[in-house]
């Protein structure tokens, strides 16, 4: 899984209405908006450009409803594509009220590893079906997508050091009740410029590339859109760090922004 989506692909915890992302609606975002990141790697106190990330939003419906869909593509810098090359594809399908996913897919190439998967969610039995079976989920259930848009939503004019958010994803078979952390505020300087920011950290499992713990930071822009710009984690063999390098067609003008990067 390309990095960016480990924003909440791999959390840890349990869900309580005061301090969940349930019930969330849209206030950060609009159709059309487009939002470009650079994957950074470093191993020996070098970040290398390993790649690229795009998240798109358009107009859909379901089943007669209005509806959202949220894409994300992933790909390798080609100049590493001899190395280990990436071309993954993530799409969740959401109402356009809630924010809930009516169905995610997700194509995965990576190295010599290839998956594909749909999941169809149905709020209301609190269920979800992929291709050969039927798995129970909870109340307020998401994929890592949609979580990552609803999170968006999120007020934090209440928040205090240390808060707690939570939420219910599904994904590979399983349930995950998980959290983020609110660090409070700081300033973040990035390759796109320096920014205001609402600094977070979510709860990771671990894994193969992770060690566990909330050792994940994310910065995300301290005005109504929300967009993160910095993500980085240590994983098992250096470091990961994610930049918001390029948007279009935000809600809301990036008034976080204080300074443009000297490029």
């Amino acid at each position: 899984m390309y990095p960016l989506l480990l924003l909440f692909s791999l959390f840890s915890s349990s869900s309580t209405p005061e301090t969940g992302l349930c019930n969330q609606t849209n206030s950060s975002f609009l159709v059309g908006e487009k939002i470009t990141y650079t994957i950074f790697y470093n191993v020996v106190g070098l970040y290398v450009n390993a790649g690229k990330t795009d998240f798109t939003i358009r107009s859909n419906t379901w089943n007669g409803a209005n509806a959202y869909t949220f894409t994300s593509i992933g790909k390798s810098n080609s100049k590493y594509d001899w190395i280990f090359k990436v071309r993954d594809k993530y799409e969740s399908v959401v109402d356009s009220k809630t924010l809930l996913p009516y169905q995610f897919t997700r194509e995965i190439n990576e190295g010599s590893f290839h998956h594909k998967e749909k999941l169809l969610f149905n709020q209301k039995s609190r269920t979800v079906n992929n291709e050969v079976a039927t798995y129970k989920t909870a109340e307020c259930t998401y994929d890592v997508l949609s979580a990552i848009y609803a999170a968006r939503n999120f007020n934090y004019k209440n928040s205090i050091i240390n808060d707690k958010i939570f939420l219910n994803f599904f994904l590979d078979k399983e349930l995950y009740p998980s959290y983020f952390k609110y660090l409070g505020k700081e300033m973040i300087t990035t390759r796109y410029g320096k920014f205001k920011a609402i600094k977070l950290a979510p709860l990771l499992v671990k894994g193969t590339m992770f060690e566990g713990g909330e050792k994940m930071t994310i910065w995300v822009t301290d005005d109504e859109n929300h967009i993160p710009v910095r993500i980085q984690t240590p994983i098992i063999v250096g470091t990961i760090k994610v930049d918001m390098v390029g948007f279009e067609n935000l809600r809301y003008p990036l008034s976080s922004l204080i300074e443009l990067a000297n490029n």
